[in-house]
Parts: structure tokens; sequence; C-alpha cells
């Protein structure tokens, strides 16, 4: 998954990055709140964690800027207020979840984890397809009795699909969803990964799982 930052605490925003990181998300981070609003308006995200006190446009301000926009991406808020009425102000303007610093960098992967289930049919972090059990949790796939080793991006290209399993989803789709705006989108990198988690997880079974859809893109279904 995709997640932008908007912190202007560099070096948290650099340690929850390259935490992000490591669980196999693509991570884009702003250090000010005009930046934050511009990528926040422009790039496609899967959540958005913005901290509230921030130089040029206040985390709030963004908040509502992008929901008036029609921008419907989850929004984590970040502060280091712990009062009721900044969480019921940020909660109205639009907000999905609030976390008070300093947090736990595991608590923060919680509240991700179930924001995407909060927006796709996956509604626990177990999730199968088939005979294919996904731990998204624990970031484990295994197929039957057979366990599945996949790296970072293969991982996080396979928890993207089982989210959005029965979906076309096209190539541009998935590359923005496990790169950052950096990434050139034309690279066929996509389809390198494609046919690595088909060995892995098709590789030996009659039925198959991951589909391709001609012109179109790929799609995980039973």
């Amino acid at each position: 998954m995709r997640i932008l930052i908007v912190e202007d605490e560099k070096s948290l925003a650099d340690i929850i990055r390259k935490g992000l990181e490591e669980e196999g998300y693509a991570v884009d981070v702003a250090y000010n709140g005009e930046e934050g609003l511009y990528l926040a308006e422009n790039e496609p995200s899967d959540i958005i964690i913005l901290d509230i006190m921030l130089p040029g446009v206040d985390g709030m301000t963004i908040l509502k800027k992008i929901r008036k926009a029609g921008v419907r991406t989850p929004v984590i808020m970040l502060t280091a207020k712990d009062t009721l009425m900044d969480k019921i102000s940020g909660l109205d303007s639009g907000a999905d979840d609030y976390l008070t610093k300093p947090f736990l960098f595991e608590e923060l992967l919680a509240r991700i984890r179930a924001l995407l289930r909060r927006n796709s049919e996956v509604k626990t972090s177990i999730v199968e397809i088939g005979d294919l059990v996904i731990d998204m949790a624990a970031h484990e796939v295994r197929r039957r009795e057979k366990n599945i080793s996949l790296s970072a991006k293969e991982y996080a290209l396979v928890e993207y699909m089982t989210l959005n399993r029965n979906k076309v989803l096209n190539r541009a789709s998935l590359t923005e969803h496990l790169y950052n705006q950096d990434f050139d989108l034309d690279s066929n990198i996509i389809d390198v990964f494609i046919n690595r988690i088909r060995n892995k997880i098709d590789r030996g079974f009659d039925k198959k799982l991951i589909h391709t859809v001609r012109g179109a893109g790929y799609m995980m279904k039973e």
C-alpha cells in the first residue's frame, strides 16, 4: 500500500517512513503543510498520516481542504495534544483515526491495517481466497500446507490484490500503490512481480488465483 506522511519533525517522519518501508509499504513524505496539501490532493494514497502542528498550512486546514475537494483517503491524525476537544475537532473535520504522540510504531501499524480493511471487503487480518491464507498482521502467506516466502514488494502486491479481490487492477494502479511518486510508471516491474508471485502461489495447483485480464490488468479471484 502507498502511504503519505505529513510531519514537520523530520526525525520522526523518517523513523515512520523507514519502519513502513520495511513492512513493504510505499511511502511519500512531506515536511511542511504546503507540500503535504499538494501531495494529498494530487498523488494517490491509501492512507494519509497527518500531523496537526505544521508550518505553513496546519494539519486541520489540510484535512478540511482535501475533504472539501472530495479526497476520501483515510486520515490518521498525529498530535502532541491529548484533549477531548482536539480529538472531537479532528474527527468532525473528517479524520478517520487519531494517535497522540508519543506512540508505539506497532500501534500505528495496527491502525493502518484496520483502516485498510475498512475500505475493502476484508474485515479481519486473516484472509482466505480458496485455499490461500494471508495473515496481514504477521505478513505470512500459505497455500494448503505450503508456507510461501515472499519479498516485501511481492507481499505488498499480494496484499493489495487481496484487499481488492475480484476487481481488475491495471498496471498503473498497481505501480502507484507499490512505489512512491518518484517511480517510473512506464516500467514493466509489475509484470515481473506478477510472474514471480504466480510461480510461488499458483505453480503446482490446479486452481489458479491470479488472472490476467487482457488489455486491462490483473485480478485476484477464486
